[in-house]
Order: C-alpha cells, then sequence, then structure tokens
C-alpha cells in the first residue's frame, strides 16, 4: 500500500481529545504515515459549551517545537515529516478574529470547518429539533456557503457533510435532496481554489464511506476540483489509519491520481 500522508489530526490542545502529541506522532510512525499535519481545534463562540474549543495557540505552538526540528520528528529508531496546522471552526461573525489569528502565526495549513449553524452544533438533538432532518441538512450546507462567502483564508473545507455524522435518518436522505447547494459549494471552493478534504473519520461513526461522500467527490472532479487534501480526523492513536486501507482505490475510482499536502500555506502534490 502506498504511503500516504494524514493532514487532519488532533491532540490534547483540542478540547475533545486527550491524546499527547507525541502519543499521535508515534502512532503515526506505527502506522506507516508519510507524514502527518497537527490540526487541533479553535472554535471560538462555541455556544453549546463557552470555551471548550479555544485554543492556546502559544503553548500548542511550543509543545509541537519541542517536539520537532524544521518540521521533523525523530525518535531512537524512526522519523516522520510533522507540519503545524489548524481546525478552524468558520461562523461568519468571527472572519476578523479569524483573519488575525491566521495572520499572526506561521500555519503549515489551514482547515476551514463547520461545526456550528445558527448557535447550535448538529452533534446535539437540540438542532434536529428545531430544524428536522431534511431542513437541518439543508441548512447546514447553506451555511457553509455563507462561511466561505464571510471568509475565505483557509486552504481547505474540511468534512464537507459533517452533518450526515450524527442523525440516522439524515444518512438516509438521497443525494439529490441536497446536490444543489453541494454543487454551489463545490463551485465556490473551486473558484476560490480551495481544497476538498475527504475525511475518513466517517468510518468511526460507523459510516460506510468518507466525509464527504463519494458523490460528492465524484461531482468536485467532474466540475473540474483538482485540489483534495486526505485526512483521518483522529483524536486518539488508536483513530489514526482508519479508513486509509481503502483510500488510495476509493479515490482513483473518483477520477484521482493524486492528492496535496500544504505546506508554509501553499499546495504540493502527491501521487496516490
Amino acid at each position: 500500500m502506498t504511503k500516504l500522508w494524514n493532514t487532519h489530526m488532533h491532540t490534547s490542545f483540542s478540547g475533545d481529545s486527550d491524546a499527547p502529541m507525541q502519543d499521535m506522532i508515534e502512532q503515526s510512525i506505527t502506522d506507516n504515515m508519510c507524514g502527518i499535519t497537527l490540526t487541533d481545534h479553535l472554535d471560538i463562540d462555541y455556544y453549546h459549551n463557552p470555551g471548550r474549543f479555544d485554543l492556546d495557540i502559544d503553548e500548542y505552538r511550543k509543545c509541537y517545537d519541542s517536539l520537532t526540528v524544521n518540521g521533523r520528528y525523530d525518535n531512537d529508531t524512526s522519523s516522520i515529516d510533522v507540519l503545524w496546522g489548524i481546525e478552524l471552526g468558520l461562523q461568519p461573525h468571527l472572519s476578523e478574529k479569524h483573519e488575525e489569528i491566521i495572520s499572526s502565526y506561521n500555519f503549515d495549513y489551514v482547515i476551514g470547518s463547520s461545526h456550528q449553524v445558527d448557535k447550535m452544533d448538529p452533534y446535539y438533538p437540540a438542532y434536529w429539533d428545531k430544524y428536522g432532518v431534511k431542513g437541518g441538512v439543508r441548512r447546514y450546507f447553506t451555511s457553509i456557503i455563507e462561511n466561505i462567502e464571510a471568509y475565505n483564508n483557509f486552504d481547505a473545507y474540511g468534512h464537507l457533510d459533517y452533518v450526515i455524522r450524527y442523525n440516522d435518518d439524515a444518512q438516509k436522505l438521497t443525494y439529490g435532496d441536497y446536490k444543489d447547494i453541494i454543487n454551489e459549494i463545490l463551485h465556490l471552493l473551486i473558484t476560490n481554489e480551495k481544497a476538498l478534504e475527504i475525511n475518513t473519520g466517517a468510518y468511526k461513526f460507523g459510516l460506510h464511506e468518507p466525509n464527504p461522500c463519494i458523490q460528492t467527490i465524484k461531482d468536485y472532479r467532474k466540475m473540474g476540483g483538482k485540489l483534495i487534501t486526505i485526512g483521518s480526523d483522529a483524536h486518539k492513536p488508536s483513530q489514526v489509519n482508519i479508513g486509509y486501507n481503502r483510500l488510495s482505490k476509493l479515490l482513483k475510482e473518483c477520477g484521482f491520481d493524486s492528492y496535496y499536502v500544504y505546506k508554509n500555506r501553499r499546495p504540493f502534490e502527491c501521487m496516490l
């Protein structure tokens, strides 16, 4: 199997992980990753649990620098490239704050993600109680359009159909129920030269395809999309390589023969 990068990974600096950074790096070596990018959460104004996803960026960087030299981690027997990134929880009103943060640090890679819609996280039932199943899915996707139009200083949009993960009935919807909005999002990503992240973390939730779904990946390619990134969205060592045994084959079947890794905010092509 071709060695692949994993460019979406969390450590104890994220509010939903208690995994030491070094443990995640060591597991990535064990799992034969080509390289990794650390992307801890920053979700300002996380209304369900204020402060949970605030990120101490200086301490995050300090830990990274203590473990790496020039983007390389070495132990007694092995080494691996380790890049430094962040996952921003996008909301339109945070655009100025996000720009101030991103312009103040030398991140290699910035993921823009949607975790909250109208001050609610689809992870929790209150979101579905308000919008219903079909309405909740469509509102989530229209909010992505609002996020991109408000702020686009990111490199890739993360787990585009994240909303599907947390509702069994949402997973039963057909792609046609929201294809029109998805294609509008894909058009915006392509026009703004932003990558589409292929997130294998979906498999840990019992889904049978990544986020976004295979049809979205195929549509992105048909529309001329070229920039894709890959990651497992791991929050503990046992999740580092989830879904990676099927990833190369899946992407080739969707029309891709390469993916991209961002370093110093610039995309570098890697062959599958």
